[in-house]
């Protein structure tokens, strides 16, 4: 057990790492609070496509890697 908690705390430093770059590779949101409003306009083309461009990618690579990390944790707590 005490191998296979070292192979899974290494493998959730690496993917911490990954996460911090993929945060950092996002672009900066400036709407802010204004965006609750509506202070933007969300039917654009650029918003409507957001899934197929480098900004949806970051957006999905995001998600899956921050509810990898919350299951690793887990699973590292519950061996150890």
């Amino acid at each position: 057990m005490a191998t296979l908690g070292l192979v899974l705390s290494v493998v959730m430093i690496i993917l911490s790492v990954l996460l911090c770059i993929i945060i950092l590779l996002q672009s900066k949101r400036s709407a802010g609070l204004g965006a609750i409003g509506g202070g933007g306009s969300g039917d654009t083309y650029w918003s409507k496509n957001k899934g197929s461009s480098m900004e949806g990618a970051l957006e999905r690579y995001t998600k899956i890697g921050g509810a990898l990390f919350m299951i690793l944790a887990l699973v590292i707590n519950l061996i150890g």
